[in-house]
């Protein structure tokens, strides 16, 4: 498997290849074609999410403001912080590395 494969069609939808999964920890790649999330939607997980941008950008947006990601960035989420998908990008496509899981205490 290489994390910076991306398919060459054109995806409807993301792609989220599940990498990793126990009762602790969910290792996701994720890969976006100027995907975002909808209108008025906010992510309120139930548990922490470490994110970084393996090529591409993104901006994700809080309630009061917004974060770019660039190539090699990362950012940690921790539960029940409200955020949503704002942008990310096509050329290159977006490739994601997420990490799920009780990752702050």
């Amino acid at each position: 498997m290489n994390l910076f494969a991306s398919p060459k069609e054109i995806l409807p939808q993301e792609q989220v290849e599940e990498l990793v999964c126990s009762k602790s920890v969910r290792i996701e790649k994720i890969v976006s074609q100027g995907h975002r999330s909808p209108s008025g939607f906010w992510y309120d997980q139930t548990e922490d999410e470490w994110v970084s941008v393996l090529q591409g950008n993104a901006v994700i947006q809080f309630e009061d403001h917004e974060i770019c990601l660039q190539p090699g960035d990362s950012l940690l989420i921790p539960a029940h912080q409200k955020h949503r998908v704002a942008e990310t990008s096509v050329e290159p496509n977006c490739i994601w590395l997420c990490v799920f899981g009780n990752l702050t205490k």
